[in-house]
């Protein structure tokens, strides 16, 4: 008789084979069913995102001094019906023009309805809103943790709507004070992060934004796996809970060494060196910067007005009359007039201008 090879298995090993294939059958199972799930929910916010253009007014690096137009990119959420969008206050700040696009490539105008430079998020409205608009919807970014997966959609380098993900690396406290008490938290994430970024949500995977991206620290200038987010309800606080105010200044708080190194006759002042077209600042006067300057290693753009004080409210080392002077700003009645103290050439100016 011929001799048969048979492989035998006994009873408990046929069974741990056959446990082992449903659970490896499971798992791709599981997998598909997870990446079909945050496709869905990815498809369903990208339409609340949009890729932020502005124009605003630069300096060109070599002498003598030339002002040029320069187009800025940035990212936002739409997160209302009536045209509100959430982004980062760098991005917009000192924004001559800015104009929103959408997924489906609508180009709407927009302008800055409040501005917390100092958290660095700002509102924008838009001047008509698309019928097809999405809006995003807010969520409850105290209950974010450690571990958490996120994702965040934007424009690096001008590439519109693109995703990555990653998780929350920790909660952060930043060194921003308001009211002396309250702390700006920020959330950091190891979710790819580049230029054009900035401004743009962060979702938990049930879509919903709990964060503003704000920036990223590098030492090749590219992303190292260290982003930071504005917490949603820091933002919903700052700028939904209170009647926002924007100035259209960019500019810098100088204290400690910078005081006698720009001559200035209080413990701080506050450097102007944008100021955008049509705004607040531009309609009292101020002068921003006509020079490049590299002091200790920082750029600024130096020779425009400094403040000393807004109304009766002066400028402090650590910035913390910010809140008081926007508040004093906020409930300025129209018919009354405003009044700023500035360090301008040397020589101390009051310059002020009646509220529209």
């Amino acid at each position: 008789m011929p001799i048969r090879n048979k492989t035998c298995f006994k009873p408990e090993l046929k069974n741990s084979v056959f446990q082992l294939l449903i659970i490896i059958a499971f798992g791709f199972t599981s997998g598909a069913a997870q990446a079909q799930e945050m496709r869905d929910v990815i498809r369903r916010v990208d339409a609340s995102v949009v890729v932020i253009k502005t124009v605003e007014k630069n300096i060109l690096p070599a002498p003598p001094a030339i002002f040029v137009s320069s187009p800025g990119l940035g990212s936002g959420v739409l997160i209302s019906r009536d045209g509100r969008v959430l982004t980062a206050a760098h991005v917009v700040q000192a924004a001559d023009k800015i104009e929103v696009e959408f997924v489906d490539g609508q180009v709407v105008p927009a302008k800055v309805i409040a501005s917390l430079p100092r958290a660095d998020v700002a509102m924008l409205k838009l001047d008509w809103v698309p019928h097809n608009a999405v809006p995003a919807d807010l969520g409850d970014s105290d209950k974010i943790q450690a571990g958490d997966a996120v994702f965040v959609i934007g424009a690096p380098y001008g590439i519109g709507h693109s995703v990555s993900v990653g998780h929350i690396s920790g909660r952060r406290t930043g060194n921003v004070s308001f009211s002396g008490t309250a702390r700006l938290e920020l959330l950091q994430t190891d979710a790819a992060i580049n230029k054009g970024n900035s401004g743009g949500p962060m979702f938990n995977m049930a879509g919903e934004v709990v964060g503003v991206i704000s920036h990223i620290l590098s030492q090749s200038g590219g992303f190292e796996g260290l982003g930071f987010a504005v917490t949603a309800n820091a933002a919903q606080k700052l700028l939904l809970g209170t009647k926002g105010f924007w100035s259209g200044i960019d500019g810098i708080l100088l204290f400690a060494d910078w005081v006698r190194i720009f001559n200035i006759p209080q413990p701080a002042g506050f450097l102007v060196q944008r100021v955008a077209d049509n705004s607040p600042a531009s309609r009292i006067g101020l002068i921003g910067g006509s020079y490049r300057a590299t002091i200790s290693g920082a750029e600024l753009l130096v020779g425009g007005d400094i403040i000393l004080a807004v109304g009766k409210i002066a400028v402090v080392p650590d910035g913390g009359t910010t809140l008081e002077i926007i508040e004093y700003l906020n409930n300025l009645k129209s018919g009354e007039t405003v009044s700023l103290k500035v360090l301008r050439s040397g020589q101390i100016t009051e310059l002020k201008t009646v509220v529209p």
